[in-house]
């Protein structure tokens, strides 16, 4: 959104509280904004070239998604998760999205095959290249076309919200698991191009599971915002 800077307040003003809430939503998980850091709305409307008012109603959206908290008397600043909270999201992802694969694998269309053959190849180039902070996008996005193509809308809009908040909390898990874990796509992506619902289940299952180890042996101190997941 830089090049929004150089525009007049009033081209600013009409730029969508979509477009921030992706914006904002991205330097969350990349950890530009930290758990605990508070965020005004002028400081907002400064970084992101925009008027405040689509940063109001993207800070409110982001607050709904639970990525921020409202404070009496300190305004929005940036949530702090506990080990159970992250612990749960991982648990409700281990039910949603072995039941998406399973479908997909059934599902799936030619076209959605090519897209999730095409983001593995992206995402473990990136990996084994130390690019890790392409990495949550391409993770974020093999997920939900994932759901898509498990053929329920509500099914995919559950595992597109609840992305970006894995991509955020886990981010402890990408420096030692990048590789393993885009090998671990390729071989979800293999089972549900076999049509092979019962691997594609478990496969999913099973990653979900090395990724939950993962942060629970994380160094301690490190928050969700250290980085991609």
């Amino acid at each position: 959104m830089g090049d929004e800077a150089g525009q007049s307040a009033s081209d600013r003003g009409r730029v969508s509280p979509q477009a921030v809430v992706r914006a904002i939503r991205e330097d969350l998980i990349r950890g530009v904004h930290r758990p605990g850091q508070r965020l005004t709305e002028e400081a907002m409307a400064a970084r992101y070239g925009v008027s405040r008012v689509p940063v109001r109603e993207a800070l409110r959206a982001l607050e709904a998604e639970g990525f921020l908290v409202s404070r009496p008397y300190a305004g929005i600043a940036v949530v702090e998760l506990s080990d159970d909270e992250a612990e749960d999201l991982l648990e409700i992802r281990g039910l949603l999205e072995p039941l998406g694969a399973g479908r997909a694998a059934l599902r799936r269309t030619p076209e959605q095959v090519g897209r999730m053959k095409e983001l593995v190849s992206l995402g473990l180039e990136a990996a084994e290249d130390g690019r890790l902070e392409e990495l949550a996008r391409l993770n974020s996005r093999l997920h939900e076309v994932i759901a898509t193509a498990s053929g329920s809308r509500t099914l995919s809009q559950l595992v597109t919200q609840l992305s970006h908040k894995i991509a955020w909390v886990y981010a402890a898990e990408l420096p030692r698991r990048a590789v393993d874990s885009w090998r671990e796509h390729a071989e979800i992506v293999a089972a549900i191009e076999d049509a092979d619902q019962d691997r594609a289940r478990d496969l999913v299952a099973r990653h979900i599971v090395k990724a939950q180890s993962a942060y629970r042996r994380r160094e301690p101190g490190t928050a969700a915002a250290d980085g991609p997941a």
